[in-house]
């Protein structure tokens, strides 16, 4: 396969590439990989390119970590 790109491959080559390139997600312990999978299922509908998934997520994700906080003259 030349492309992952929706307008390349059917859904049957979506579903393969997702698992492929998540592995084995019922061996997670931790839960978390059936969520992964579903966050790729736009991707495989053919609704969304994996970039657009990708970059969705990137700009959801929160660090946690706020920044220094200003005191009266702008540094703690």
């Amino acid at each position: 396969m030349d492309s992952i790109l929706i307008k390349n491959t059917t859904r049957e080559q979506r579903e393969q590439i997702v698992a492929e390139s998540l592995g084995n997600i019922s061996g997670a312990c931790d839960g978390c990989m059936p969520g992964l999978a579903e966050m790729y299922q736009d991707y495989i509908d053919g609704k969304k390119e994996i970039h657009e998934i990708n970059m969705e997520f990137n700009a959801h994700y929160v660090s946690g970590v706020e920044g220094p906080e200003k005191g009266n003259c702008g540094m703690i």
